[in-house]
């Protein structure tokens, strides 16, 4: 499989901390570059053939992406950076995407993860993690939580995307933006069924699928993981702390 790393992005609180990096992708924690990690447990799986990754032009000769097979530009919105990043590969082939701020990322959980989702054969597979099994490992890291009527779960930094699909993806992306602190431009969206399903705990994640494949135009599936470090991310400035205590246990 060929995986795709985003590590664009303009500099945000995480990078302040380290005035060099120009944004959080190149933030180090434990000595070495978020992104470094995330190609480095990319490069040691048996199910990645190429690894692409999209990254600031001043960087593409940087160390930390040494790892990687190819370079391509980032954009001003994710959207471009995801654009370039999905260029010129085959439109109908399942690709890894990886965000670049996972620093305890490895390659069981991304071989376990593509094992998931090839059989489901989604356009679009989104990336999840179930919160009885977060909280085993990583009790301490915080998340936004949705309790849907199977589970309660939060997004993963990794997800599947066949390249075809992203312009009918682009398209919900401007949506959502548009509808963004509007509820009943949010409800016009999902449908107040899905909306009222959601807010009293009954929402599936089959009703969510259906709900997603009828908004984009194309199977969409959620490939449940059962490694909670896929989930494991640097969002805010302190979780840089919480993330080098992380790997300070790992090496203990």
């Amino acid at each position: 499989m060929i995986a795709v790393v985003l590590a664009g992005g303009p500099p945000d609180e995480v990078s302040a901390l380290q005035p060099e990096a120009p944004n959080k992708a190149f933030v180090r924690i434990g000595g070495r570059p978020l992104v470094e990690r995330v190609l480095s447990a990319m490069r040691a799986s048996e199910q990645i053939a190429l690894i692409v990754v999209v990254a600031p032009p001043s960087m593409h000769g940087d160390p930390a992406l040494a790892l990687a097979d190819e370079y391509r530009p980032d954009g001003q919105l994710i959207s471009e950076s995801l654009r370039n990043g999905l260029e010129r590969l085959p439109p109908d082939e399942m690709i890894l995407l990886a965000t670049s701020d996972l620093p305890v990322l490895t390659s069981q959980s991304v071989d376990d993860f593509i094992a998931r989702a090839q059989p489901l054969d989604p356009d679009v597979g989104y990336g999840c993690v179930e919160r009885s099994v977060h909280a085993v490992r990583y009790p301490q890291i915080p998340h936004t939580w949705a309790r849907l009527r199977d589970g309660t779960f939060c997004g993963a930094g990794l997800m599947t995307l066949k390249p075809r699909v992203l312009p009918s993806l682009e398209r919900f992306i401007e949506q959502l933006g548009a509808a963004r602190k509007k509820p009943w431009r949010l409800a016009s969206i999902f449908g107040y069924g899905v909306l009222f399903k959601y807010a009293a705990g009954l929402l599936t994640i089959a009703d969510a699928e259906a709900r997603a494949r009828g908004l984009l135009g194309a199977p969409v599936r959620a490939v449940i993981s059962p490694y909670p470090e896929t989930a494991v991310n640097v969002d805010r400035a302190g979780d840089v702390a919480l993330a080098e205590g992380l790997l300070r246990d790992t090496r203990a």
